[in-house]
């Protein structure tokens, strides 16, 4: 399983947010001096990603790929808190290259990917979740944000003595 949930790394995110951006950057001929700015979007984005394919392999019991789903719905960590945080990590990263590069064709890519992702979610993601975990998914739809983090709940601290 290991190695399926590398290859599904390497074949995706790395791809899409790696090799793709390094193409585009290099054949952007307006490109500017780029920013270090970037560079703190860049890492933020590496560790969210990082943290959604952990979470996806130990809890979810498989990958990010479509052709080798988590077989557990993912409701932990960061998707306690929206529910495409992995997606949110890769547009982070193709943003901070972006600056980096200074590259208004990667700053289009990472706009055009938005678009994408958002798509893929709609009509794609959404639907089979449902399909597949049914009532958890549906519970976890009503609770949890899509894309912006959802401010939780404060606890009382009082609740315990009551």
């Amino acid at each position: 399983m290991l190695f399926r949930a590398l290859l599904a790394f390497l074949a995706l995110p790395v791809v899409v947010g790696g090799l793709f951006p390094w193409l585009l950057s290099g054949i952007d001929g307006w490109r500017t001096r780029g920013t270090a700015l970037g560079w703190p979007i860049l890492l933020f984005g590496v560790c969210v990603l990082l943290w959604c394919v952990r979470d996806f392999y130990v809890i979810g019991k498989g990958t990010l790929a479509p052709w080798d789903p988590p077989k557990k719905l993912v409701i932990i960590g960061l998707y306690r808190f929206m529910r495409n945080p992995m997606y949110l990590g890769v547009l982070g990263c193709v943003a901070g290259w972006s600056l980096i590069a200074g590259s208004p064709l990667l700053a289009a890519y990472t706009c055009a990917l938005a678009i994408g992702f958002h798509l893929r979610v709609l009509f794609y993601e959404e639907p089979t979740l449902t399909q597949q975990f049914g009532a958890e998914w549906m519970h976890y739809l009503a609770t949890v944000n899509r894309w912006l983090p959802k401010p939780q709940p404060k606890s009382d601290p009082h609740s315990s003595c009551r």
